[in-house]
């Protein structure tokens, strides 16, 4: 017992830093962008192997790198299922959107209708129309935000939008 527990002070440094770096890879995967939480998480990962390539050798090296990659794999997996629709999406850290369904009447009435983008379009975002705010798409092009945009042609829950002017 007494062994074991040498064994994990001695390699606590090298634990630590895996264990940091896979949660803040896993971090990442929620926040927007290639940013802090990613690279720092990278880095502790590499700090982690590099400490076990030195103290150990290469094939305690390779395996470190294998468990450390299979660890971040499994838990990235797990948070993004429960993020979907497991405790995790209940909670505020997950922003979760709703887009209202429309009937296949109301799209149609929405023909020729004028709005404006809530959001950037490129080319896919929301617009509003009379309050309601859809997910539309442009024909390819870029809009930035609060641009008047007329819908110009639906096919069924697709709306298709052009900028007008203003």
């Amino acid at each position: 017992m007494e062994s074991v527990l040498n064994a994990i002070v001695l390699n606590l440094p090298l634990i630590l830093c895996l264990l940091a770096g896979v949660s803040l890879l896993v971090v990442e995967v929620f926040v927007p962008g290639f940013g802090l939480p990613g690279v720092s998480g990278l880095i502790l990962t590499v700090i982690g192997v590099v400490i076990t390539w030195r103290n150990y050798g290469p094939v305690a090296g390779l395996a470190v790198t294998l468990i450390a990659l299979a660890l971040a794999g499994i838990a990235i997996s797990v948070s993004i299922k429960s993020a979907a629709n497991g405790k995790l999406s209940r909670s505020a850290l997950i922003l979760n959107e709703v887009t209202p369904t429309v009937d296949h009447e109301e799209t149609d009435a929405l023909l020729g209708k004028t709005g404006k983008t809530v959001t950037v379009l490129n080319p896919v975002g929301f617009a509003e129309f009379d309050g309601v705010r859809l997910n539309v798409v442009t024909e390819g092009s870029y809009l930035e935000k609060d641009r008047p945009v007329q819908v110009t042609k639906v096919e069924g829950n697709k709306i298709i939008v052009k900028e007008i002017a203003a």
